[in-house]
């Protein structure tokens, strides 16, 4: 079954992938008026999450802000495939790095670098940083259950000189690197929502009380390898610019959860200046205390 969902949409996201950005963003607002207007994907979700992050809003508010993040999802969404046929050039006019130096100065140091990101703005075009940097581009991520759509989100990163570590097996494949010398610039969506356990750190996210993701900066500590926050924003429809902030370049002397508590500041931060770049649909608080 997964093989034939695979080859029967394959072409139809190749065709997308070579069509003009402005047929591109047509198609988007076909699909965002089907998914939002008819189907109302994960509209409960979305209001759900807007109401308990934003209480202070109005209705009217939050009806223009899932409206403005609808449009912005089904971007995304497109924009993703359209990076299958977008050139070297095309990437690198549609993602500008306002201070790459923020980066390269650890390679001019021979140490690798965790990247510190969130589901905001185009996350996914972070991976044209490979164009940029001698560093190799990695991103870390959760493999999706089609192994043949694994497959092409792969080889789509990699033709933009990125390449993926699965989530569960990126600590000793980091580790193992290190070890001999081989310096790499890892990525890290680190906003999403981990099962609790005994050992979980509880924060408060958007004023919510959620269990938090902490495995870069233990990983960082354990290593020392700097952390920066990379705090993308839109600016305008297919163009996106990212701006790089230090959050520790010598984390080993840094106290537990500290590089944690400024990076979910800072997210927190970009997302009241603009929450409708962020991605709603997903289940943020799906595990916090009442």
């Amino acid at each position: 079954m997964h093989a034939l969902i695979y080859y029967t949409a394959y072409p139809l996201l190749c065709l997308l992938s070579r069509l003009p950005f402005a047929i591109v963003y047509t198609l988007s607002d076909l699909l965002c008026f089907i998914i939002h207007r008819l189907v109302g994907y994960r509209k409960e979700i979305v209001r759900s999450n807007l109401k308990r992050a934003l209480p202070h809003f109005s209705e009217a508010e939050y009806k223009r802000i899932e409206k403005e993040f609808y449009r912005h999802f089904c971007d995304i969404f497109l924009e993703i495939i359209k990076s299958m046929g977008m050139t070297k050039e095309e990437m690198l006019t549609r993602f500008q790095v306002k201070n790459i130096e923020v980066l390269t100065q650890f390679e001019k140091e021979k140490r690798s670098v965790f990247i510190l990101c969130g589901h905001y703005a185009s996350w996914e075009w972070m991976m044209s940083l490979g164009y940029r940097m001698k560093h190799t581009g990695y991103g870390i991520y959760r493999p999706i259950r089609n192994p043949y759509f694994n497959r092409l989100i792969q080889r789509i990163r990699s033709r933009h000189s990125a390449f993926m570590i699965p989530q569960q097996e990126a600590a000793a494949i980091i580790r193992t690197r290190e070890s001999i010398n081989e310096c790499g610039v890892y990525g890290f969506a680190s906003d999403q929502s981990p099962r609790p356990t005994p050992k979980t750190y509880w924060r408060t996210f958007m004023g919510i009380e959620v269990p938090v993701y902490t495995g870069a900066e233990r990983l960082a500590r354990e290593l020392n390898i700097p952390l920066v926050y990379g705090e993308i924003n839109r600016v305008k429809r297919g163009f996106y610019e990212v701006e790089f902030k230090l959050l520790s370049a010598q984390p080993k002397t840094t106290e537990i959860n500290e590089i944690t508590d400024r990076y979910t500041a800072w997210l927190e931060k970009q997302i009241s200046q603009d929450p409708t770049q962020y991605m709603w649909s997903h289940r943020r608080f799906k595990y916090a205390k009442v």
